[in-house]
């Protein structure tokens, strides 16, 4: 199962361990500059630190091993993101960050919303997952947005939301 989809300003494209060589390069080079102190303040640990080709190759092999990456490209081809789906049928825990210069253009709402239409198509999943600090206002306004329920679990200052795929698809916007 691919999971790929574009939106009005977003090519999202599912990477995989057989992505040809030239891709893994792209990726492995803007890392660096997308995995920045700000971006991964309030992310795991194994986020942190990517200032390195060597760091940078470990980190995408890691999340190739462990979820579905997908990368974020502007409509100029431009690599500005990843969204991570960590299959748990029927939930789905999603992740998702933006190069700190794309933050406060309403591309994070494009990206939900667009995969969003696009877990309606697999259904294996019913629910999607989405944890955040509670430090995070923009993350938890926009889960807000989108229609994500606040569950009453609080693990570590992390809040989980939850979108329910089994009730109607929301239209477009």
């Amino acid at each position: 199962m691919t999971l790929s989809f574009n939106t009005a300003r977003l090519n999202v494209i599912e990477v995989n361990s057989n992505a040809a060589k030239s891709e893994r390069t792209d990726l492995v080079k803007a890392l660096p500059s997308i995995l920045t102190p700000a971006v991964v303040a309030n992310l795991p640990s194994y986020f942190q630190g990517i200032e390195s080709k060597l760091a940078a190759e470990e980190w995408l092999n890691k999340m190739l091993k462990e979820c579905h990456l997908l990368m974020l490209q502007s409509s100029e081809s431009e690599i500005i993101g990843f969204l991570f789906i960590y299959s748990d049928n029927p939930n789905a825990h999603i992740g998702y960050l933006l190069a700190e210069q794309y933050w406060g253009k309403g591309l994070a709402f494009e990206l939900l919303h667009g995969f969003i239409n696009l877990a309606y198509t697999h259904p294996q999943w019913h629910r999607l997952i989405a944890g955040v600090d509670k430090s995070n206002t923009a993350s938890v306004k926009l889960l807000n947005k989108l229609s994500f329920i606040q569950q009453d679990e609080v693990v570590n200052n992390m809040l989980f939301y939850e979108f329910d795929l089994r009730k109607e698809p929301f239209g477009e916007e």
